[in-house]
């Protein structure tokens, strides 16, 4: 028996964006905690501001990847990122988000890094 096939994406790309917040004092840490929510905020502003109306970005709870942080995910690639300021978030946008391509130096799971 074959599968019926998948719907078409409702979005090309959906970008996943850790706002988890744990207290302060918590030895993990968290992205919330190292200014992920307004970081949010600007890469939404970007993509609106360009028109990208098929890529949807979202905040999420805990992606366990604390250690990163703070950290964002791309489907449907499923690539990583860790960024830290508004200008790594601008070269994710303008690298993978408009031309498709990667930014390997903030990829959480670059394959040319060595493991």
């Amino acid at each position: 028996m074959s599968l019926p096939p998948d719907p078409p994406l409702h979005f090309r790309l959906h970008v996943f964006i850790c706002t988890n917040r744990r207290p302060d004092d918590n030895p993990r840490g968290s992205c919330a905690g190292r200014g992920s929510e307004a970081l949010r905020e600007h890469l939404k502003d970007a993509q609106k501001r360009l028109g990208l109306k098929d890529v949807r970005i979202n905040s999420a709870g805990c992606l366990d990847r604390c250690g990163h942080g703070p950290v964002l995910v791309i489907y449907p690639e499923g690539v990583w990122y860790s960024f830290a300021t508004t200008a790594d978030l601008d070269e994710i946008l303008d690298a993978h988000l408009v031309k498709g391509g990667r930014v390997p130096r903030l990829m959480v799971d670059d394959p040319a890094k060595p493991q």
